[in-house]
């Protein structure tokens, strides 16, 4: 019960303090999702794919981050939409979901040797780096066409770290008056309040998918499908309980952010990070299944995501029976 609570209202006010923050720092509700609210509700897949990296347990790295980035896309994109149809943009394609697709494209072009290098995982957290200073410094200067082909320019004329050195400039100096460096009044009390409520959907989370996995051993489950169903919604519950928090309150924007910067994070910042611990060895059936699955909800995502520039009830459905429809097929191979 408890547990419970912590997810519904941690994820409450985890989400208005989102929103807060994207009306001061005058940037999109999407873009907050695409960043803060992704990164925190990524945490669970970061702490676990860790601690496996020190383990050298590549398979449960790998396994969690393509089978949550599965999760994110078949389950709670699905229900969300089911709950309420979320409004998309055309920067959702074009930009963050043709990142998204390009993130498993690369992951899949890496991993065909059989493993993820450290010079490919620093590859995926400088992407990831370039990205997120892309989305909130380069508004002004590329006039609103932010599109993939925009981020590959950027990224590959290393403008993210004049970028950088600016913002850590201005927090040296302590600087609000220069109109590089944007205000910060009133940013405390939210980012505490974001951090506190992000720490109890983390919290009640874990105890939430702990007491699954004891009743569900109490009843003989097998472990293979504890592990498939419950260990891997369990590190995106987070994402699942702020998604629907946020289609339900109207803030389909944070929604579909969140899954699409969720996706983006898992691959370039938790597999680079925990690439730079250990080279993660692949395995062949995350190499020629459960990652070509990722490409192709993926796809499928971003077919949706255009049709009339929203995720309709009856395409949530789609993508929660193709959620069904691999583990029946996980579990046959198994």
């Amino acid at each position: 019960m408890l547990s419970l609570i912590l997810l519904t209202k941690g994820s409450d006010y985890f989400v208005k303090s989102a929103s807060a923050i994207a009306e001061k720092l005058g940037v999109s509700e999407f873009v907050i999702g695409l960043t803060l609210v992704a990164v925190g509700t990524s945490i669970p897949e970061l702490a676990s794919s860790i601690t496996a990296a020190l383990q050298q347990a590549s398979g449960i790295v790998i396994g969690n981050v393509v089978g949550s980035n599965i999760v994110n896309i078949g389950f709670i994109v699905g229900l969300a939409a089911v709950i309420s149809p979320m409004k998309t943009e055309i920067e959702m394609l074009r930009r963050d979901g043709y990142v998204m697709l390009f993130a498993a494209l690369l992951f899949f072009a890496f991993a065909l040797n059989g493993v993820l290098s450290i010079l490919e995982s620093i590859i995926f957290i400088l992407i990831f780096i370039a990205y997120v200073f892309f989305l909130f410094e380069e508004a002004e200067k590329y006039e609103g066409k932010l599109h993939f082909k925009e981020f590959i320019i950027y990224f590959f004329k290393f403008e993210y770290i004049v970028s950088a050195r600016q913002k850590f400039s201005c927090i040296r100096n302590g600087s609000t008056r220069d109109e590089d460096c944007p205000p910060r009044e009133g940013f405390a009390k939210d980012i505490l309040i974001l951090i506190a409520s992000c720490a109890a959907v983390i919290i009640g989370a874990r105890y939430f998918v702990d007491k699954s996995i004891f009743f569900a051993e109490l009843l003989g489950i097998p472990e293979t499908i504890i592990g498939t169903t419950l260990v891997a919604v369990g590190t995106s519950l987070p994402e699942l309980v702020v998604t629907a928090t946020a289609a339900k309150q109207g803030f389909g924007s944070i929604a579909l952010g969140n899954i699409i910067g969720s996706n983006i994070a898992n691959v370039f910042l938790i597999l680079g990070l925990t690439g730079l611990i250990y080279p993660i060895a692949v395995d062949q059936i995350s190499l020629f299944f459960t990652t070509p699955v990722m490409i192709l909800i993926s796809v499928l995502l971003l077919v949706f995501i255009s049709t009339g520039w929203e995720i309709k009830r009856w395409e949530g459905g789609v993508l929660m029976a193709f959620y069904s429809v691999f583990l029946l097929v996980l579990f046959s191979m198994d």
